[in-house]
């Protein structure tokens, strides 16, 4: 009989404390988005009196409005007279840097400072409709901690793929060749040959980097080196892809000239940032190896626009004039190739918050609205490898919603005025609320 005692006494305990626990644990949250109309990114379809149903951070469902009955337990969003998209995705920003950090004055700034420029700049970003990025290149790890603060609650901000520092070789565009040589200044990604590369992909990835951005060519916003120029060798480059694909990281590759877009694609990396100063052989090759290309483009409209603010050194500006001329059209003729192509901006060179500007970009140079879209939803999720996460409005994925007036299948530029935006369930802007 004790014995009994004892048993019924124990699941007794074991019902007790469940039910204490159910309790002490708050229910998932549950919230209805009534959309007037909602853009299936992928068909390109617009759906009219749709339904968003989200439970915690994610979307359980999107079905017709007039199947769902809101309970006592739901919190529903009236976006019944406005088009609702996913979140937008930005492949290429730098959110710890401005405008006013390039050059010399960059050096007076701090990597603790520039993650704190990051949390105002990821801020603007995430308003601007954007819920996820790519920061590709940072120092001192500030994107890390900055991705950190982002996904503990600290600050908000989109979603960040991060790098860390950039990879380059010495005196390239990702080393720091500002300072004389008595000050023995390197930059921290900066490594010669094969050892030393393989070395530094593994070194980054220790401190926390979600993707490995790399310097195959000169660059317009650095000091000394030719964008057309060639920098890492293509062993090199073989080597950082083998070895962060080994270790499951995508790489992303800096590159304007040529020779280097040719010999990054080939080495096999992920996507080409820029390829302003492409051949035909280059994109060629991006299309033969189907390798994204992230154009960065509404950079020269805006930089042609504000030339007489300045700010940007004489040296970049001089080769910020040299790719403009060129660029867009040898994007264009990528475009009309079909080469893959990844919404990036380069935010920094330009003032953030401008993101949704570079699609207009996009549909001037020949992509349908359509297209443009896909590439800061299904292209750039595809690229980051998180096309189960985001990119689309579908069921299991994060509940990043964004909405405008107009609809942005006919103008494109509506997107540079989002209303609205969600970011895993939770509202951080909505300009329709009553």
């Amino acid at each position: 009989m004790k014995r009994n005692a004892k048993i019924v006494l124990y699941w007794l305990a074991v019902v007790v404390l469940g039910v204490v626990a159910s309790a002490q644990t708050p229910a998932t949250k549950r919230v209805v988005v009534r959309a007037g109309h909602l853009l299936d990114v992928k068909s390109g379809k617009m759906l009219a009196d749709q339904a968003i149903v989200i439970e915690g951070d994610k979307i359980v469902s999107v079905v017709a409005a007039s199947d769902v009955k809101a309970g006592s337990d739901t919190t529903t969003v009236d976006l019944s007279q406005a088009t609702v998209l996913p979140g937008l995705i930005d492949a290429h920003t730098h959110l710890t840097f401005d405008v006013d950090s390039v050059g010399y004055s960059g050096l007076g700034i701090s990597a603790p400072r520039e993650a704190l420029i990051g949390a105002r700049n990821a801020r603007i970003t995430l308003l601007a409709g954007f819920t996820t990025v790519r920061n590709v290149g940072a120092r001192g790890y500030s994107d890390i901690a900055l991705r950190d603060a982002i996904n503990a609650g600290d600050v908000p901000g989109p979603r960040i793929v991060a790098s860390g520092p950039a990879l380059g070789i010495t005196g390239g565009h990702c080393d720091n060749n500002l300072l004389p040589f008595e000050f023995h200044s390197s930059g921290e990604g900066v490594a010669d040959g094969i050892s030393a590369v393989q070395h530094k992909v593994r070194e980054v990835i220790k401190y926390g980097a979600d993707v490995i951005k790399i310097c195959a060519t000169g660059g317009v916003m650095s000091k000394g080196d030719d964008p057309n120029a060639s920098q890492f060798t293509l062993e090199e480059m073989k080597a950082i892809v083998a070895e962060a694909h080994r270790l499951g990281r995508k790489v992303a590759a800096h590159a304007h000239g040529a020779e280097g877009v040719r010999w990054a694609s080939e080495a096999g990396v992920d996507s080409i940032e820029h390829g302003h100063l492409m051949d035909d052989a280059a994109v060629a090759t991006l299309k033969k190896n189907n390798t994204y290309l992230v154009p960065t483009l509404y950079l020269m409209d805006w930089h042609k626009e504000n030339a007489a603010k300045g700010g940007v050194p004489e040296y970049s500006r001089r080769k910020m004039q040299m790719v403009s001329e060129v660029g867009q059209r040898n994007v264009q003729k990528a475009m009309k190739a079909g080469v893959r192509i990844g919404m990036g901006t380069d935010a920094a060179v330009y003032p953030h918050g401008l993101n949704a500007h570079e699609l207009g970009v996009y549909v001037r140079l020949g992509l349908t609205p359509q297209q443009a879209i896909q590439t800061a939803t299904v292209n750039d999720a595809d690229l980051l490898g998180w096309s189960d996460k985001v990119g689309s409005l579908e069921a299991g994925k994060w509940a990043d919603v964004i909405a405008v007036d107009g609809d942005p299948l006919k103008d494109v530029t509506t997107l540079e005025h989002v209303k609205f935006v969600m970011k895993g369930g939770e509202v951080v802007k909505n300009e329709y609320a009553k």
